[in-house]
């Protein structure tokens, strides 16, 4: 574990670049994130990421399919949102720990 500076944030990360205390998370550091993935993030972004967020305090264990069927964005748009690895990038980018599903 260690830190990095995000948003003009430090924040504390593990080995893989996730944030280790979500509390940490704004706008901010979620934009820097993004940049580093090679992701712009829009109005649609922060809808999906905010309820990652929300979720992970509730305690449900997130999968794309829960996220498809939450109304916000189906599968298909998830990945347009969020190429390469759905879940495993928008988890990092709302500052959640990576789901266990993700490799």
């Amino acid at each position: 574990m260690g830190q990095m500076e995000l948003g003009n944030t430090m924040v504390d990360v593990n080995d893989e670049g996730y944030l280790t205390d979500a509390s940490q998370w704004n706008k901010d550091v979620a934009n820097a994130i993004a940049k580093e993935i090679g992701i712009e993030l829009t109005d649609k972004h922060f809808e999906v990421l905010e309820y990652l967020r929300q979720k992970h305090t509730e305690g449900e264990v997130l999968t794309i399919r829960k996220v498809g069927k939450s109304g916000i964005v189906d599968i298909k748009g998830l990945y347009k949102l969020f190429p390469g690895g759905p879940l495993k990038y928008s988890s990092k980018i709302a500052g959640i720990p990576k789901p266990a599903s993700c490799v």
